[in-house]
C-alpha cells in the first residue's frame, strides 16, 4: 500500500525529477528491500557468472551508480548501471522522458547524461558487490574517436565489475547507432576486447543491439559479434511509434515498456536460431510480469532485463516477477532456467 501511495505520488511529477526522488528514497533505506531471491530453480549462470535468479536492471536506470548497494537488496539477481562516458557530460536538453501512461511506456531522449567514468568507477570500487554488477559503456557525443570511448571506460572501470555491456544502440545520440554496421562494429569490438586484454580482465562483453534492424542486418551483426563478444542484449528502445496514445507519442527518443515487448521478444528469438542457442542472449523490452519474463526465456533468453516496467509496478516488482517466474518453471517441469531456453523460439519466428 505504502509503494502504490508512492507511485502514485511519483506519477504526478515530471518523470526525471521523479525518478531523482525514487532514487534518493532507495539510497535512503525508505524501500522495502526483500534480499536476493533465490532457488535451486531460479540460480543461473550467465556466460559463466553465477546468478540467484535470471532478473536484472537494465542501465539507465541507475546511471551514476549511486544506489548499487540498495538494488542488490531489491530482488534482482544482477545489476547493470550505466551508461558511462569517458568525461562527464549534461545529456540532452529537457524536457527529456515523457511517462505514456495508457501504453505503459516511455519515451526518452536523455542522451547519455552521466557523471563520467572517473566518479562511476569509484563508486562501483567502494560498493561491495553482492550480486553481478556490470556496468554500460558509451561515448562522448563530441568525442572525436567515439569506437575509442567505449575501450577507454572499460578500462578505466573493469577491474570494478563483472561484465561490461557495448552500447551502440541509444537512439539519442546522433550516429551512435552507425556503429552497429559490420566494419565499425567489429573494429570496435576488438578495441574493447584490446583494452580488457590489456588491463588484465576476464569480464564477459555484451553487445546491446536496436529492435529496428531488418532480418538482414540481424545476421550480419551476428556474423561479426558472435564470434568476439559472450553475449548479446536483446534489445534497446525502438523509434517505432505505431498505436500509441496521449500527448506524447511523437516525442523524439526511444520508446521503452509494453509497446516494445513483441518487437524486442521477436528479435530475441531470432537471434536465437542465428546464434544456435550457442551464445547467451539477454531479454530486455517490456518485462512487467512473470509471464513476459518466462516467454523471453522461452524465446531464448537466458536472463532479463526491467527497467520501464518499474515506473508502473514498483521496485517490488523485481521480487513478484522472480518469484513467480520460480512457479512457471515448475509448473512445466522445468527444474532449471537454463532447461527452458529456447523451448518456445518457434512461438515468435
Amino acid at each position: 500500500m505504502i509503494e502504490r501511495a508512492g507511485l502514485a505520488l511519483l506519477r504526478r511529477m515530471d518523470p526525471e525529477r521523479a525518478h531523482g526522488l525514487a532514487l534518493m528514497a532507495l539510497r535512503a533505506g525508505l524501500a522495502h528491500l526483500p534480499g536476493p531471491i533465490t532457488s535451486p530453480r531460479l540460480r543461473s549462470t550467465l556466460a559463466g557468472i553465477d546468478l540467484p535468479n535470471p532478473v536484472g536492471l537494465a542501465a539507465g536506470f541507475d546511471k551514476n551508480a549511486t544506489a548499487v548497494g540498495p538494488l542488490s537488496r531489491a530482488g534482482f539477481g544482477f545489476l547493470e548501471v550505466g551508461a558511462a562516458t569517458p568525461r562527464p557530460q549534461p545529456g540532452n536538453p529537457k524536457p527529456r522522458l515523457f511517462r505514456l501512461t495508457e501504453d505503459q511506456a516511455a519515451i526518452n531522449r536523455f542522451g547519455f547524461n552521466n557523471d563520467g567514468m572517473a566518479a562511476i568507477g569509484a563508486r562501483l570500487t567502494a560498493t561491495p558487490r553482492t550480486i553481478p554488477v556490470g556496468l554500460n559503456l558509451g561515448a562522448n557525443k563530441d568525442s572525436a574517436d567515439r569506437a575509442a570511448d567505449f575501450a577507454t571506460v572499460l578500462f578505466h572501470c573493469g577491474g570494478a565489475v563483472d561484465f561490461a555491456t557495448v552500447n551502440v544502440s541509444s537512439p539519442n545520440t546522433a550516429q551512435l547507432r552507425d556503429l552497429q554496421g559490420p566494419k565499425a562494429l567489429q573494429a570496435l569490438l576488438q578495441g574493447v576486447l584490446a583494452a580488457r586484454d590489456e588491463k588484465g580482465l576476464t569480464l564477459p562483453i555484451f553487445l546491446k543491439i536496436a529492435p529496428d534492424l531488418s532480418d538482414a542486418e540481424l545476421q550480419e551483426l551476428v556474423g561479426i559479434a558472435a564470434p568476439l563478444v559472450d553475449g548479446i542484449i536483446a534489445t534497446n528502445t525502438t523509434l517505432d511509434r505505431d498505436g500509441l496514445h496521449g500527448p506524447d507519442t511523437q516525442q523524439a527518443g526511444g520508446l521503452s515498456g509494453q509497446p516494445l515487448f513483441q518487437k524486442s521478444t521477436r528479435t530475441l528469438a531470432r537471434l536465437h536460431q542465428l546464434t544456435g542457442g550457442t551464445l547467451p542472449l539477454i531479454g530486455v523490452g517490456g518485462v512487467a510480469s512473470s509471464e513476459q519474463a518466462y516467454a523471453k526465456i522461452r524465446a531464448g533468453a537466458s536472463a532479463v532485463q526491467l527497467y520501464t516496467g518499474l515506473v508502473y509496478g514498483g521496485l517490488s516488482l523485481a521480487a513478484e516477477i522472480a518469484r513467480g517466474l520460480d512457479g512457471l518453471l515448475a509448473r512445466d517441469g522445468f527444474d532449471t532456467v537454463a532447461q527452458a531456453v529456447g523451448t518456445g523460439v518457434a512461438d515468435w519466428t
